[in-house]
């Protein structure tokens, strides 16, 4: 699981990263897996493909040039690079392509863990599909002494000039060498701070709002009767989820701390979980919006996760104030986040991996409960509807987004606010 991490660690921190995982790579130039004996040094024919899969290192050179020119990117080669001649090929392609390499290499030799990580992830990989999950994990086993016979792992002397960071054991020792740059920094600080205990993560919005009830964006109201009735149900499912070691966190907004009054323990108040600024729009509905600012809202409207309100914030401003939370979310075990519209999509965006374009239309509507668990591979989503009626917040895209658009055709995706 760790390596997958890895992987998309770099995906859900820089905006311009792309992975290429070479066992897919294999699994299309084999088109079968048939046992551990693929990945055995004396398979000949397994090693040129081996060889071969470092070509998957090539294409996206021509695809994120531009990238690279003005922004930067991170590229993720996700392989078992377990020998310095495989190593080799890696930097002497990243010379000659002009990119700085960072090594991430994960050590484990803790019998329970190798165990656990096999049943976790390797278990359900394309490679095991419909394989009995004792042979499968026989397999895995003599596949993992087929790596060991060439694994030469990154040496502290030999190795001194490359930049890289070692994990041992899931995260219980590291050892960080030649860090370069802000990149690299990040990457070790994330890296650091992700942990793979088996976890849930709980998202939701405050209870309905009094300025929820007539349309009104923003603001800092406090909870209708039906949010209330929402605040208490949530106390109660909280309580039946049975978890002693429960976070709560709030944004520093009236509602948000309402709701979580009714669950009888600490909560923590967060400022970076306060709702998107809105700045000159605070307190509008949609239609006074259109009527006081048409052009305003046609911008918003063609790029939605870019587009800063007068004075107030974008959703790309919102991605980067919550950076902090989401770091902290990944360093804890069982949290429960009580938040905003705005925000609890840029959390789910995070760990379903979603992009600028899809962040902004997420549906999140009130008092409702995601219940997300991070697994192999991806992150699981369970929605608990707690049975309380309330409006609906969420404004689809429309379809026309010109300026000069009917104001009766620019407000057609709004929603009934009653």
């Amino acid at each position: 699981m760790l390596r997958f991490i890895i992987s998309n660690a770099f995906l859900k921190i820089y905006k311009y990263s792309w992975s290429f995982n070479v066992g897919e790579y294999r699994r299309e130039a084999t088109r079968s897996y048939n046992s551990y004996e693929f990945f055995s040094p004396d398979n000949t024919e397994a090693m040129e493909i081996h060889i071969n899969d470092l070509i998957i290192l090539i294409p996206p050179i021509t695809w994120t040039s531009q990238y690279q020119m003005n922004l930067g990117c991170v590229q993720v080669f996700d392989a078992t690079n377990t020998t310095p001649e495989r190593r080799q090929v890696i930097l002497s392609f990243a010379k000659d392509n002009g990119y700085k390499v960072f090594f991430v290499e994960s050590i484990c030799d803790d019998p329970e863990i190798i165990a656990e990580n096999i049943k976790q992830v390797k278990l359900t990989s394309p490679d095991y599909t419909d394989c009995d999950k004792e042979e499968a994990l026989v397999d895995f086993l003599k596949r993992i002494e087929c790596y060991q016979q060439t694994y030469v792992p990154l040496d502290d002397h030999t190795d001194r000039n490359l930049s890289y960071i070692k994990i041992f054991n899931v995260g219980s020792r590291y050892l960080v060498n030649k860090v370069q740059d802000h990149i690299q920094s990040r990457t070790v600080y994330y890296l650091m701070n992700i942990h793979v205990t088996p976890r849930s993560i709980y998202l939701c919005r405050h209870g309905e709002s009094e300025l929820n009830l007539v349309g009104r964006i923003g603001g800092d109201s406090g909870l209708s009767h039906r949010g209330t009735k929402f605040a208490s149900a949530l106390g109660d499912y909280m309580r039946s989820q049975n978890i002693s070691d429960l976070k709560v966190w709030t944004s520093h907004m009236k509602r948000t701390i309402q709701t979580a009054e009714f669950l009888g323990v600490q909560y923590e108040q967060w400022k970076a979980l306060n709702e998107i600024d809105a700045g000159v729009c605070e307190e509008m509905t949609y239609e006074e919006i259109q009527e006081h600012f048409p052009e305003e809202f046609a911008l918003r409207d063609q790029d939605k996760y870019r587009y800063r309100y007068p004075k107030g914030e974008s959703y790309e401003d919102l991605v980067h104030r919550l950076e902090p939370v989401i770091m902290e979310l990944e360093r804890q075990e069982n949290v429960l986040v009580i938040c905003h519209q705005a925000v609890m999509r840029c959390l789910l965006a995070y760990f379903l991996n979603k992009n600028d374009d899809e962040l902004p239309y997420l549906k999140c509507p009130l008092h409702t409960v995601l219940k997300l668990t991070p697994i192999a591979y991806g992150c699981k989503v369970q929605s608990v509807f707690l049975h309380i009626e309330a409006v609906n917040t969420h404004r689809d895209r429309p379809e026309n987004v010109d300026v000069d658009r009917d104001p009766e055709e620019a407000l057609e995706t709004v929603p009934d606010h009653m």
